[in-house]
């Protein structure tokens, strides 16, 4: 099968591979191999998994909630981005590996292994040579042995995965993981190996750390300064809360006005706002000729933020997300693209936005935010790497 121009090749295809150690997952492969492995990925994300784990989620957000009612209570201020860090990656290892590494807890060697991996790629990939091919810094040794322990342990996942599903033959007909899951669907398909099971496990890991936690640490700005929003917000909170202090999956879904704040932050502050791909062939996009084997860099904020398709565009404002005519409501959609778009669209949409709702949520109903900002006083600088974070938020909690 020749190359298909609607599924271009990331131009960051040599960047996990840039570890020399790690596995391409899904998002660095192309053609046939990333129509393979996109139905390994979306067989474990489907909704139905994603619920299934749904109780183990609720556990790891009410650990978020007694670290920040423990802060809260001693008048301590919390560095927001470490801690949804943390979260983040609870909830992901959870998920995938059905391991419970509880670094809101305490600490866990693979986190500090994980926070290496996302700004180490993003220095890679903005390089413009690739000089660790001839002179390794200290940050280069540190990435390929942090690439190694993580591979490592992803290894002794899927043994133990293995060996549970030999032991439990039940669970290949409801597999309790995501990676039980894959391998479940990696045996129907020939094309699929363990490499390819790793490498889609490292980047469900890595990827899904950053995005997510900083996409909450925006949200958390943004309401703060616009108490309009955060009152809306907080009193949707706890008038479907109320009904179901729990916060159940329909709860969570019902919590519609949340989502829309989520989406203007995203619009405003998306975490991945550049998105590259290398041509397979020379093709024309609008008035433009890309020749094969050119890099494309797409500005995703551009447009989501430009008043021809926004009144007042840098207005924080979840009201757009709101319409009821069809017509209007689908204008947002189709130029904020924070997780992408066609086939390439992020296969982890649903459960980062699952996420996101629930650690917002308990925010929303168990405390009042007293203070949100940097140490300078001023806005959150941008601080990118791989993906697009608030430099040094705080926050400090008043418990309900």
């Amino acid at each position: 099968m020749g190359p298909d121009p609607r599924l271009p090749n990331p131009a960051g295809s040599a960047g996990l591979a840039a570890a020399r150690q790690c596995p391409a997952g899904l998002f660095f492969v192309n053609d046939e191999e990333w129509r393979r492995q996109r139905r390994l990925v979306m067989a474990a994300l489907d909704p139905a998994h994603v619920h299934a784990y749904f109780p183990s989620l609720q556990k790891v957000v009410q650990r978020l909630r007694g670290r920040w009612r423990q802060a809260a209570a001693e008048g301590r201020a919390i560095d927001v981005q470490a801690d949804l860090m943390r979260y983040t990656v609870d909830v992901v290892a959870g998920l995938a590996f059905g391991s419970d590494v509880n670094t809101l807890e305490g600490d866990d060697p693979i986190q500090t292994d994980l926070n290496r991996v996302l700004p180490a790629l993003g220095r890679r990939l903005a390089a413009r040579l690739p000089y660790w091919r001839r002179i390794r810094t200290r940050a280069d040794r540190e990435l390929e042995q942090s690439v190694v322990v993580i591979r490592s342990a992803i290894d002794g996942f899927i043994r133990a995965a293995r060996a549970q599903l030999a032991r439990d033959p039940a669970r290949r007909l409801a597999p309790t993981n995501l990676l039980e899951a894959m391998l479940v669907a990696a045996e129907a398909d020939a094309g699929i190996s363990d490499a390819d099971v790793a490498g889609n496990v490292l980047v469900m890991l890595v990827a899904g750390e950053d995005t997510t936690a900083n996409t909450i640490t925006w949200l958390i700005h943004f309401l703060f300064d616009h108490p309009h929003a955060l009152g809306a917000a907080r009193d949707e909170v706890r008038r479907v809360g109320a009904q179901d202090p729990s916060l159940s999956l329909d709860t969570i879904g019902r919590l519609v006005y949340l989502e829309a704040c989520l989406h203007e932050t995203m619009r405003l502050k998306p975490v991945a706002p550049v998105q590259t791909a290398q041509a397979n062939r020379d093709v024309v996009v609008g008035d433009v000729a890309v020749p094969a084997g050119a890099i494309v860099v797409g500005l995703v904020r551009a447009d989501a933020t430009s008043a021809r398709h926004f009144a007042d565009p840098q207005r924080f404002d979840p009201a757009r997300w709101l319409a009821t005519d069809e017509r209007t409501r689908a204008s947002p959609d189709r130029v904020s693209m924070p997780f992408g778009a066609g086939p390439r669209l992020c296969p982890g949409r649903y459960l980062a936005l699952l996420e996101m709702k629930v650690a917002a949520a308990m925010l929303l109903d168990g405390f009042d935010l007293e203070r949100v900002g940097t140490r300078h006083g001023g806005p959150p600088e941008e601080l990118f790497s791989f993906a697009m974070a608030p430099r040094e938020l705080g926050m400090r909690l008043r418990l309900r």
